[in-house]
């Protein structure tokens, strides 16, 4: 299943406002029919992710003074990928980081026809290392998703603190 996701409209979809720079705002993407569409939506317009989303995320707009983030090389992050497999506490982690790897395209999410031996499970494979990964599904409150984001960026962002 490969498909495109569209850059920033920088305009909540809810309200059509005009994102501000700095903005705290939140992506979601929606399947529709066969195609995956982003809808991009102010803090206060916000009211959780939506119905049969595949996936959501916070954000926030570059302002005047935003530094372009350097993210770890593809291996570094592919290594620190596979170091979480099979480690339950950071299932949530793992699953993360491949949707990460995938939008970086890294990996690719695969269609197989068998069904998977747990809902939601992703099968994703890398070229690169010709391997490929089960990913559990996972559900994170909105306290871990900010120590995920913290986690990731302590150690995926060359500028991170």
């Amino acid at each position: 299943m490969d498909f495109e996701v569209q850059r920033c409209s920088r305009r909540c979809s809810k309200t059509d406002r005009e994102l501000a720079p700095d903005e705290t705002f939140y992506s979601a993407l929606i399947a529709e029919g066969s195609e995956v569409v982003r809808y991009d939506y102010c803090e206060d317009a916000w009211e959780g992710p939506p119905e049969k989303n595949v996936g959501w995320w916070k954000s926030r707009m570059p302002g005047p003074k935003s530094n372009k983030i350097h993210w770890a090389p593809n291996d570094v992050m592919l290594e620190y990928f596979e170091g979480l497999e099979g480690n339950a506490e950071k299932q949530d982690v793992r699953y993360v980081l491949g949707l990460l790897l995938i939008r970086r395209r890294v990996v690719r999410l695969e269609e197989s026809g068998a069904e998977p031996t747990v809902p939601g499970e992703m099968t994703l494979y890398c070229a690169r290392r010709e391997k490929t990964y089960k990913v559990l599904p996972a559900t994170v409150n909105a306290a871990r998703t900010k120590e995920i984001q913290d986690e990731l960026a302590k150690l995926l962002f060359a500028d991170a603190a």
